[in-house]
Order: C-alpha cells, then sequence, then structure tokens
C-alpha cells in the first residue's frame, strides 16, 4: 500500500525567493516474506510559485517579516496549511546566508513554514539539490556521462562533480550575477564584499556595459578553472567560498565532462537579453560563459534553471529510514540533531560516546557503522557500551548496517521502558551533519540529512 507524503521546499536566495509543492509516493518494493524496503517511487510538483525578490531590509539585513507575510501568501495560494506539511527543506543560499540576521529568519520560517519543514543552509547541500532540482543528476545515470554542475545564481556557484549518477564532490564559488547590483541606467548600487581587492567598481559610479564584461569575463575565468579547463592561479582560491572544498573538484581536469548549468545565470547564456534588464550583472555574464571554454565542449542547460534548488529541496531532501528501525516513547518530529559521528573498531566506546556527548549542547544523534547480519553477542556487546555511554536523556542512534530494530530492542532491555530511544538503520551522517526525523510511515521512517553552517566570510 503506498504511503503519500506532502513536501515543501522553499529557497532563500540571493536574488529571489521562490516555494514548491510537491506529493512523495512512498511505496514497498520488497515481497510479503522480506524485510521491507521503502523508496520514493513517485514526485510529482503540485504548486510552484512566484519567482519573488527576496526582501532585504539593507545589505546586511534580511527583512523577516516580509518573509513571513511572503511565505503565509504563498501558503494561501497553494491551498496549504502548515499541519499538511509532512516534510521538505528550506534553503537559505548564496549571499542571503551571509546576512547578520540569517540564523533567527530560519528558525522563524521554519516555525512558520510546518513542523518538518527543515531549516538549512551549507553551500555543498545546495550544490547536491541544485544538481538533482535540474535533472544532471538524473543526465549522468541516463547517459553515463560525467557531468559537472554548476548552479549560478545571484551571489555564489555551486558546483557538483557526478559520475555515473552519483554526486561524487561538490564546491562553491563566490561568483554570481547579483555580486553588483544597477539601476536601470547602469548606476552602481551595491558592490559585494568578495569583489574586494578583484575590481575598483564603488557605489555611486555610472557603469559602463563594457566595464561590466571585464567583471563577467574574470568571473567567468574563475568558473573555467573551477571546471579544469584553465590552470588556477589566485583568482580562484579568492573567489571559492570559505569553508568548502579546495577547487578545481579532484578529476575535472583528467578526463572529458559535460558541463551543465541552472540558476538564474543559466537563462542568460542561451539568447540575447539587454544587459540591463534586471539590474545586474546576470545577462553580461551569462553572455561570457555562452563566450568561454565552458560552452565549446558539449553542455547543456537543466531542465529546471532558476527552480533548480527549490526543486531539490521540496522533492529530493527526504529519504527513508528502514529496513529496520526502533522507536520508543519519542516525540515526533525531531528537528537540528547533530550527528556524533564515532568508529566501532577501536576500544573504549563506551567512553567515547560520553566525552563526544559531553560536548554537545543537547541531544547528538550516535553515528555507528553497525554489523552486517550480527548476532546476538554482537548485538547486545554494542548495545552495552552505548547504555554505557549515553548518560540521561533521549539516545538517537543512527547505523549504516540493516541492525537498528535489534539494538533498540537491546537498548530498552537495559535502559528501560520508559527511556526515549529511536535506531535508525540505512542512514550514513558525517561530521557537521544534522538530522530531521519525521512520524513513521508503517515501517520506515523519513529522515532528512543536512548542513546548518552558515558563512560568516565576506
Amino acid at each position: 500500500m503506498a504511503e503519500v507524503l506532502k513536501s515543501v521546499g522553499l529557497d532563500i536566495g540571493t536574488t529571489s525567493t521562490q516555494m514548491i509543492v510537491s506529493e512523495l509516493t512512498i511505496e514497498n518494493q520488497a515481497s510479503g516474506f522480506s524485510v521491507p524496503e521503502l523508496t520514493i517511487a513517485d514526485r510529482k510538483i503540485l504548486y510552484r510559485s512566484p519567482v519573488h525578490f527576496t526582501p532585504l531590509l539593507d545589505a546586511q539585513r534580511m527583512d523577516a517579516p516580509a518573509l513571513g507575510k511572503l511565505i503565509r501568501e504563498e501558503y494561501e495560494k497553494a491551498g496549504l496549511r502548515r499541519e499538511d506539511v509532512d516534510t521538505g527543506a528550506v534553503i537559505i543560499t548564496g549571499e542571503t546566508s551571509r546576512k547578520e540576521n540569517a540564523r533567527a529568519v530560519l528558525g522563524q520560517i521554519a516555525d512558520l513554514a510546518g513542523d518538518f519543514v527543515v531549516a538549512a543552509a551549507g553551500p555543498e547541500l545546495e550544490s547536491v539539490l541544485a544538481a538533482k532540482g535540474a535533472g544532471a543528476e538524473e543526465y549522468s545515470a541516463r547517459t553515463g556521462k560525467t557531468v559537472l554542475h554548476m548552479d549560478i545564481g545571484g551571489g555564489t556557484s555551486n558546483l557538483a562533480l557526478i559520475r555515473e549518477g552519483k554526486i561524487i564532490a561538490a564546491g562553491c564559488l563566490n561568483v554570481g550575477g547579483r555580486l553588483v547590483k544597477l539601476t536601470k541606467t547602469g548606476e552602481v548600487t551595491y558592490v559585494s564584499p568578495v569583489l574586494t581587492g578583484l575590481t575598483d567598481i564603488r557605489v555611486g559610479e555610472a557603469l559602463t556595459r563594457e566595464r561590466a564584461r571585464e567583471v563577467c569575463r574574470m568571473l567567468t575565468r574563475a568558473l573555467e578553472m573551477a571546471a579544469g579547463l584553465r590552470e588556477p592561479d589566485g583568482l580562484l582560491a579568492a573567489l571559492t567560498t570559505g569553508g568548502t572544498p579546495a577547487l578545481p573538484l579532484p578529476g575535472t581536469g583528467e578526463e572529458r565532462l559535460t558541463l551543465s548549468f541552472s540558476g538564474g545565470v543559466a537563462d542568460c547564456i542561451e539568447g540575447e537579453r539587454d544587459w540591463l534588464e534586471f539590474g545586474d550583472l546576470g545577462p553580461t555574464l551569462g553572455a561570457c560563459i555562452r563566450e568561454s571554454r565552458l560552452c565549446r565542449e558539449e553542455y547543456r542547460v537543466g531542465t529546471e534553471t532558476i527552480r533548480a534548488t527549490v526543486i531539490g529541496a521540496g522533492c529530493h531532501s527526504a529519504q527513508l529510514s528502514g529496513s529496520t528501525v526502533y522507536s520508543q516513547n519519542i516525540a515526533f518530529p525531531l528537528k537540528n540533531i547533530p550527528a556524533v559521528p564515532l568508529s566501532q573498531g577501536e576500544p573504549g566506546l563506551g567512553r567515547r560516546i560520553q566525552r563526544a556527548l559531553a560536548m554537545q549542547e543537547g541531544p547528538g544523534v550516535l553515528a555507528l557503522p553497525g554489523v552486517r547480519s550480527p548476532g546476538y553477542q554482537e548485538v547486545r556487546a554494542l548495545a552495552e557500551e552505548i547504555a554505557a555511554g549515553v548518560g540521561e536523556g533521549p539516545v538517537y542512534v543512527c547505523l549504516e548496517a540493516d541492525m537498528a530494530q535489534a539494538l533498540g530492542q537491546s537498548l530498552a532491555a537495559r535502559l528501560g521502558p520508559r527511556r526515549p530511544i529511536l535506531c535508525l538503520d540505512r542512514v550514513k551522517l558525517t561530521e557537521g551533519a544534522y538530522l530531521d526525523v519525521a512520524a513513521p510511515l508503517g515501517p520506515a521512517i523519513p529522515v532528512v540529512v543536512k548542513t546548518l553552517v552558515l558563512s560568516t566570510q565576506g
């Protein structure tokens, strides 16, 4: 019997804010005599909002009340109540993630949008969602080609390297169409701090089309370096987003790549536009990309461009835990539980768990490899180590191997029937990841793995 989830995706970007509502169909693909194997079998977009300019109070702060009003109006247009929402993601991206009140705005919007709409930010997550939403991941899987996807927005360009339909690396550049803002007559009203030392354009000057092209050619050279099409120099390092992997991504200069584009600038790559149409560098940057090495060989513009990230957030952020799961006294949903990755091969796991959890401000989710096809003694030994290290409070465990139910039962026997215990399997968490968990769907539990790293640079 299929289950249906209502999912919301909300993307608050440097230039634009937009929302989608989608329907996710969950099916058990295992036979009636097998361990359940639940997958997301179908994704259907029910509603797409118009593309709104992101409301700002000034260059440093977002307008939280205006964002709240925008979301409430879009929910009304979609015929959606917050209690109707099962899963999804709020993604705050690009230069908006560097605004002074970004964290506070995220919390307010997540609470407004629904109990299981998650607050998420981070360039690597955005890269993954944009590649999925633009169809680049599916294109690589279908054709067998290695794809470098570039989602070029207002403030950043998010890169994802995809081989045989699998995203194997991601990175981010401070390259986007709205690093410089202009009036309809070409007067400069804003210059992003990331361009400090790279251009002498100043607020108040009248920018010519040729001066705009100079800046855009420089930004395009950085994209070429990131794609392995030009020898990297200090420009690439200067524009690589802080806290993200160094560029170019490994392997980009060693194999034939198909370039793929999404984001608002992707709409300006093909076809001529007035260079002042949007009051920024977007049309000029798109034209420079079209004339560059990035488009000399095979390239594609995504099936979705400006909506790629929001579609990725609304349709592709959720996954399922289970084959087996164990839940005892858990008040769903859980939100923003930090991952505590631990190895099992070293001695003193209980003491290491105790030290790791003591460093958390609240509960953490223990991320362990687990054991394939474990015996009774292996499950018991792992449960004893965990029970010795967790102290008081709820116990959250994520395992890569299928043993969550057996481990949960063993933990309950040691910690008692009143202790909140949640054990999930087939979920891999890494350092810096956070977990959101929704209420069970039959024998499986929807989860979202995400990052909440907000850059303070720039």
